[in-house]
């Protein structure tokens, strides 16, 4: 998978420095005009990159979050979407805070127990979902060195500090709505599948 994704990188750098090169392109050819169209451009850029510039954090994303937890040392995880895809996973986006006025350490139980998981470092590779429907729990899913499809790498949040976070699972069947969210330490809670 190591090398899979290496090559898709890589295509997917070529593509980026492609359309960067197009939109430098048509920016130098586009020419300047006079000052009325100077007044308009800073408008029109800064609308388009408003809504633009950072797609990834809006989409599939409700303007009310799914889910809060408050869990140790003053963290809060807010889960924002639980989204399927056709490929027969769940991907849950979020953001993990420090909602306290110190530092906190992320504790390692958040990783899971199993050792696997553990010896790729910090991670909430030990959340689960839970479909009470058909009495089935499903696990972070892991590439094929054994790392879990999570968020990987932290240890401490500054006070008041937040990371965006997110958690692949196997998708439970398509006619499940509703999952119970669980991760170690943190209370469960309720979410509902999209797509």
């Amino acid at each position: 998978m190591g090398m899979r994704f290496t090559g898709k990188a890589r295509r997917g750098m070529v593509a980026l420095a492609v359309v960067a090169g197009l939109g430098l392109g048509t920016a130098a050819c586009g020419g300047g005009g006079g000052d009325g169209d100077d007044d308009k451009k800073p408008q029109s850029s800064s609308s388009s990159d408003a809504s633009g510039s950072q797609p990834n954090t809006q989409e599939g994303q409700a303007e009310e979050p799914l889910a809060e937890m408050k869990g140790p040392s003053g963290l809060l995880l807010r889960i924002t979407s639980a989204v399927r895809d056709s490929g027969g996973f769940i991907t849950v986006n979020g953001a993990l805070k420090n909602d306290s006025g110190t530092m906190a350490t992320i504790p390692s139980a958040l990783s899971g127990n199993e050792t696997e998981i553990m010896n790729n470092g910090r991670s909430l590779g030990g959340a689960t979902l839970v479909d009470s429907k058909s009495k089935k729990r499903y696990y972070v899913l892991r590439d094929t060195e054994g790392r879990p499809l999570t968020t990987t790498g932290f240890s401490t949040l500054k006070a008041g500090e937040s990371i965006d976070v997110f958690l692949q699972f196997p998708s439970p069947p398509a006619d499940t709505a509703d999952v119970s969210f669980q991760l170690p330490l943190f209370p469960s809670a309720v979410i509902k599948i999209s797509g």
